[in-house]
């Protein structure tokens, strides 16, 4: 099981492929919203930005979101690493229910081309 530790450390290189992308996923990417990640496993959530293309981490709270941001993710902290190492499709895993994306319809639209 993926710690604490390896969670954030996935975070921040998802935040650092964001913020090298360039084209769709750049635009995408560039969104400035609140933005929640539940790890289900570890019952951790990481709470933050997604702000000028990167991730930025603010708090990490025991248990789930503490308030509703306007970018939900759920999913445990082994999936989250292997997502961002390649090894698990999002859009599959999203599509399975494995993972949970909640936001708004303009937010979904726009964030499709990271999917």
């Amino acid at each position: 099981m993926a710690t604490i530790t390896e969670c954030r450390a996935a975070l921040k290189r998802l935040s650092d492929n964001l913020a090298a992308a360039d084209g769709e996923v750049r635009g995408a990417a560039a969104l400035d919203r609140t933005l929640s990640c539940h790890l289900t496993d570890l019952d951790t959530t990481f709470t933050g930005r997604l702000a000028d293309g990167r991730i930025e981490v603010e708090d990490t709270v025991v248990g789930p979101p503490p308030w509703k941001a306007q970018i939900r993710l759920r999913m445990t902290g082994d999936d989250l690493v292997a997502m961002v190492d390649g090894d698990l499709n999002f859009a599959k895993a999203w599509a399975s229910g494995r993972v949970g994306l909640e936001a708004g319809f303009r937010d979904l639209l726009k964030l499709r081309s990271l999917l």
